[in-house]
Parts: C-alpha cells; sequence; structure tokens
C-alpha cells in the first residue's frame, strides 16, 4: 500500500471509539450484516459462501491466518462509519491534520536563493482547507503522486513560507518519502 494512502486510513482508523468484535463468529455476523449477505461477505473474503454461514452459527471458530486477517481487514474497513466520517468532518473544517514526515524537499524559488534538495523531518500542523483537500482527493480514489503533491503544496504554504509572511513563490518538490504519519486534528 502507498504512503500516504496508509498512513490516512491509520489516522481514519485512530478515530474508532470501540474495539472490534473479538471472535471469528462475532466479526464474521457483522460483516454480513454491513454487506447484508452471506454471498457477498464470501466474496468479499474469497471463501465459499458455506463457510461464511458456518462461522455465522458459531460452527468455525478459528480461522487459517490469512482468513483472519483479511476478515481483520474488510471488519475494519466497515467498523463505525459514522464515528470516522465525523472526524474526518471535524478535521476538514475546524480541527484540520498534523503530518508528521521525513523526505526530501526540495525547492524551485528565486535566482540566487538555495534550492539543494535535502531531508528534513517536519511536524506540522495543516489548516482545515488543506485538510479538507487531502481528505476529499483520498475520499476519491486519489492516487499516491496526487496525494503527496497537495500535501506539498500545504507544507510549502504553512511551513516554508509561513502563509505568505516569507518566501513568495516558492514551490516545494516532496520526494524521497521516508516515512509519513497524520493525525486528524
Amino acid at each position: 500500500m502507498d504512503d500516504f494512502t496508509a498512513a490516512l486510513d491509520r489516522a481514519d482508523q485512530a478515530a474508532i471509539t470501540k474495539p472490534l468484535p473479538a471472535s471469528a463468529p462475532a466479526r464474521m455476523r457483522f460483516l454480513v450484516r454491513a454487506m447484508k449477505s452471506t454471498r457477498a461477505a464470501a466474496t468479499e473474503l474469497g471463501i465459499s459462501q458455506r463457510t461464511v454461514e458456518r462461522y455465522v452459527r458459531g460452527q468455525l471458530r478459528q480461522p487459517r491466518p490469512e482468513l483472519a486477517d483479511r476478515l481483520e481487514r474488510a471488519v475494519r474497513a466497515r467498523w463505525q462509519p459514522r464515528v470516522r466520517a465525523a472526524a474526518r468532518r471535524r478535521a476538514a473544517q475546524t480541527g484540520g491534520i498534523v503530518i508528521e514526515t521525513r523526505a526530501r524537499f526540495g525547492f524551485t524559488a528565486a535566482p540566487g536563493s538555495t534550492d539543494d534538495a535535502r531531508i528534513r523531518l517536519i511536524t506540522q500542523h495543516l489548516p482545515p482547507d488543506h485538510a479538507a483537500r487531502l481528505l476529499d482527493a483520498h475520499t476519491a480514489g486519489a492516487g499516491e503522486q496526487q496525494l503527496r503533491q497537495i500535501a506539498a503544496e500545504g507544507l510549502g504554504e504553512v511551513y516554508f513560507r509561513d502563509r505568505g509572511r516569507r518566501a513568495d513563490g516558492l514551490q516545494v518538490e516532496f520526494t524521497d518519502l521516508d516515512f509519513v504519519e497524520l493525525e486528524l486534528g
């Protein structure tokens, strides 16, 4: 999975207030309710409909490790959608996003200034307008490169140009991403 996509998914999951169902049968029952049929749940997990029915009834309890991972990912993706949506809405309207990243930043600026790229560790709060753009792009299925570009524009505006108080016309290039963590504000 791509770095920004995974970081946004982790930030989304951090908003969850209740733990996931613990047992495999409970997770399967939740998945069947969320997807509205055993056939849809079976297709999602890559198993037979009959196997899903056995888990729902409690006849099967211990899934194979790869099925357990697929089941957890499927349940986690559908768990508390309203809570996650409220956290995204709050970040896009009032809270913003905190981004922590270590990457190579290079610049295109006026002649005579340095444009040598170097690795920087940055922890910065992005305001709600940049958070909304990033979250909307992620929801719309934007690619990793587009998410990086939106984050680079936000960091360029807030961190490097200090919201228009310095480095006017500076364009930020965001490359060689080492890690990125995001937190919904």
